[in-house]
């Protein structure tokens, strides 16, 4: 099984991680040991998501297990703070364990350092230099969604790729499923439907 924690904060960006969330439940529904979700927080209290919506994590940063993979949705505040987590992405990420980043978050992981080295993308290139720590500008991609293969970055109106390219690097569904899923969410056409529900 593999195990995914979607790390939760005050005002986290709802859309960025809908799709990634309830593509991780369709596959449960096919198999339920595709993954397991873990929502965390940095002390296990409860958020509110920009939306409103109120949020009770599971566990606290401290409780998590194991991980095969951590989800960092942006927020307005990943100018500074969540240290806990970045420390966790770090180290994650030393493990060539995978650490996907959209948004606001791309802000934070780029304070880590986890950006300096290796190809990524974000809201803008000028967004990361608000960091002062950032020095990966040069291995800036302006794309929807980057993947080193241990990094994901997306822009923050880009969840599906962000989505796509977890999905396809933690292996969820099959790459023809994954195909059709995103032709269906990026088109609408009947045919991604009729591939989807048949695969």
């Amino acid at each position: 099984m593999t195990t995914i924690a979607l790390y939760a904060t005050d005002t986290m960006a709802d859309w960025e991680y809908g799709y990634l969330t309830a593509g991780l439940a369709m596959a449960r529904e096919q198999d339920q040991d595709a993954n397991r979700l873990i929502v965390a927080s940095e002390t296990g209290e409860a958020v509110t998501t920009m939306g409103g919506l109120r949020i009770t994590p599971d566990v606290a940063l401290a409780g998590l297990p194991t991980l095969d993979a951590l989800i960092l949705p942006g927020a307005p505040s990943w100018d500074s703070g969540h240290d806990a987590v970045l420390r966790l992405a770090v180290e994650l990420v030393a493990a060539g364990t995978p650490v996907a980043a959209i948004c606001g978050a791309t802000l934070g992981v780029a304070r880590a350092g986890l950006l300096d080295d290796r190809p990524h993308t974000s809201n803008a290139a000028e967004f990361l230099t608000q960091a002062t720590e950032y020095r990966g500008a040069e291995h800036y991609r302006d794309e929807k969604a980057v993947s080193d293969g241990t990094v994901i970055t997306a822009g923050g109106v880009s969840p599906l790729e962000f989505a796509k390219l977890v999905f396809e690097r933690l292996n969820v569904f099959p790459q023809p499923v994954v195909d059709a899923w995103y032709g269906l969410y990026t088109t609408g056409e009947r045919k991604y439907y009729d591939q989807l529900a048949g695969a």
